[in-house]
């Protein structure tokens, strides 16, 4: 009998959500808080402060050359975040639904970073994000 093939994008967040369910604790308050800071430090016009909850990757790709990475947030224009409407979490990575953003985090030894912003989803195909890294 043949087993269905079965796409790795799509397989490998199932298995770890499995995989947290039979023993880690996965605490969906870090990745909120992370979100919610980042979308305050954007409204308050503190861009340079939402740059240091980015992901040094993240943060590094998002400026075009001689641009700050404040300067490109500046130019994007995120939405504001608004309300949670759902936290997923699978191991160290994490996705944050607001009312009119989705996040992709990532936890490093310092904490959750954001490493995409801005997303969107696109039927059939994976988020399309404004930020990302």
């Amino acid at each position: 009998m043949r087993l269905p093939i079965v796409s790795l994008t799509f397989a490998l967040p199932a298995v770890a959500v499995v995989l947290c369910a039979s023993g880690c604790a996965a605490d969906p308050a870090g990745p909120a808080r992370t979100a919610e800071r980042f979308h305050a430090e954007l409204s308050a016009h503190r861009e340079e402060s939402a740059c240091a909850l980015l992901a040094r990757v993240t943060a590094e790709q998002l400026p075009d050359p001689g641009q700050s990475c404040a300067d490109a947030l500046r130019e994007l224009r995120l939405d504001a975040g608004g309300p949670i409407r759902a936290v997923s979490v699978w191991g160290e990575d994490a996705q944050v639904r607001m009312a009119g953003d989705t996040l992709f985090l990532h936890r490093y030894a310092d904490g959750w970073r954001v490493r995409a912003a801005g997303c969107a989803p696109v039927p059939g195909r994976p988020y399309d994000c404004d930020v990302e890294g």
